[in-house]
Formats: C-alpha cells, structure tokens, sequence
C-alpha cells in the first residue's frame, strides 16, 4: 500500500503528484501492460539488446 503522509496545509495537488510519482515508481502499469500479451524470451533478449545499444550510444556521445 502507498502511503503519502499529508502535512497540515500541504496543497492536495502536490500530495497528489507525490502519489502518483510512487505508484510510477512501483511499475504495476508497466507490469499490467507486459502481462497483457506474451512476448517470445527470444524477443524479449532482442528488445533488451536494442535497448543497451541505444543507452551505449547516448552515453557516447555525451562524452
């Protein structure tokens, strides 16, 4: 359960924000969205290889 202490006078839209910054940070959506279809563990490896090139050529050209 995600508990958002509320401090007296705290505007209800930044409790808000904080709420919804935890539940992103928990991933029940991204994990509902990954149990809605299944994906091959052969696809999953590409995806996973596509994405650690993608980062690697971003931190590359930051230097």
């Amino acid at each position: 359960m995600i508990v958002v202490p509320v401090k007296e006078g705290e505007n209800i839209e930044r409790a808000l924000k904080k709420f919804k910054r935890k539940y992103e940070k928990t991933g029940v959506v991204k994990e509902l969205r990954a149990r809605q279809q299944f994906d091959k563990p052969s696809v999953k490896k590409r995806l996973k290889m596509e994405h650690a090139i993608y980062v690697q050529q971003l931190r590359s050209t930051e230097e």
